[in-house]
C-alpha cells in the first residue's frame, strides 16, 4: 500500500492549477492519503479530495480536537506530549505521517518552517519528498540533502537564516553530508524537477 503524506503552508488559501493534476494522479492509483487538520493547504486539499468523492483518505490530528475533517474520514489522533504547544504541538502529528508515509508532496510558500520541516523528516526516514514551489510555481524532488540545498537556493536568504535558527539545518547537513553547508547554492542554480508522483 502506498500512502502519500500531503501537507504545506497554511497561508496559501487555494491550490494552484499544477497541484491539481498530481492529486489527481494519487486518486487514479488509489493511493492513501494522509493529511493534517489545518487551514491551508491541509484544508484545500480535503475539499478538493472530497469534491471528487474520493475516500482513500486519514487525517491526522493532535490530541482530542481535529479542526477540519471535511469528508468525516477516519481519524488518527496522535498524542501530544505534555506542555507542548504551537509549533512543537503540531509538529508531533507531522512527524508521525512522515513516519506512515511511503512519499511526500508538499505545497510550499518559501516561508512556513512546517512544511519544510516535513521534508526535513521525510530525508532523515530516507524517503522522497515531491514540493510544489510556488514562488516559481515550480515542481522539485527532494531525496538527498544535495537536492534540499537546491530547494533553499530558491528562497530569500533572511527566510533561510531563519530556517536554520529554527530547525538546525547546519545540524541536519553536518548529519547527512558533513562535507556540505546548509548556505544555500548560488541562485539560477539548476533544480532537478520532478517527473512524476
Amino acid at each position: 500500500m502506498t500512502n502519500i503524506f500531503i501537507g504545506g503552508s497554511r497561508k496559501i488559501a487555494q491550490l494552484a492549477q499544477p497541484v491539481l493534476p498530481r492529486l489527481d494522479n494519487i486518486i487514479t492509483n488509489k493511493f492513501t492519503v494522509l493529511v493534517g487538520d489545518a487551514n491551508g493547504v491541509d484544508l484545500q486539499v480535503q475539499k478538493y479530495l472530497f469534491s471528487q468523492s474520493y475516500s482513500n483518505v486519514i487525517v491526522f490530528c493532535t490530541g482530542n480536537t481535529c479542526r477540519n475533517n471535511v469528508g468525516k474520514w477516519e481519524i488518527r489522533k496522535i498524542a501530544a506530549e505534555k506542555n507542548s504547544k504551537g509549533f512543537d504541538f503540531y509538529a508531533i502529528k507531522d512527524l508521525q505521517m512522515a513516519k506512515e508515509a511511503t512519499y511526500g508532496f508538499m505545497i510550499w510558500d518559501a516561508k512556513s518552517k512546517g512544511t519544510l520541516n516535513n521534508v526535513l523528516n521525510l530525508l532523515r526516514l530516507e524517503k522522497k519528498a515531491l514540493v510544489y514551489f510556488a514562488p516559481t510555481q515550480s515542481f522539485q524532488t527532494v531525496r538527498t540533502a544535495d537536492d534540499l540545498r537546491a530547494l533553499l537556493a530558491l528562497c530569500e536568504r533572511q527566510d533561510v537564516a531563519g530556517f536554520e535558527q529554527d530547525l538546525s539545518l547546519q545540524q541536519f547537513f553536518n548529519t547527512k553530508h558533513p562535507q556540505l553547508s546548509f548556505t544555500p547554492l548560488e541562485p539560477g542554480v539548476d533544480s532537478k524537477k520532478v517527473v512524476a508522483l
